[in-house]
């Protein structure tokens, strides 16, 4: 299984348009046949911060999701031109 958060940055003025990008990305990519888990959070306290959980069934299917089309529509061409900040961190699970 591949999981990892993405952090997100944006300006105060985007919040909207983040939000239904994100509503787009999420709601088509937890149709993926490999997504597992796609949640989008706002920081409490910090509006202008997202925070993305994601779970893939494997590699290839990370793939997939970053090949798609709504992927490059609501990410690519949306929610990445707006941000101002971005970090992935990649998790092990334990058990």
């Amino acid at each position: 299984m591949v999981t990892f958060i993405v952090r997100l940055k944006f300006a105060p003025e985007d919040r909207t348009d983040v939000a239904e990008s994100l509503r787009q990305l999420a709601s088509a990519s937890r149709q993926e046949s490999g997504c597992i888990s796609y949640i989008p959070h706002q920081v409490e306290g910090d509006p202008d911060t997202v925070l993305i959980y994601e779970q893939y069934r494997d590699a290839k299917a990370l793939a997939s999701h970053r090949e798609s089309e709504h992927f490059k529509k609501y990410a690519v061409g949306g929610i990445y031109q707006k941000m101002r900040d971005r970090s992935v961190e990649n998790l092990l699970a334990l058990v």
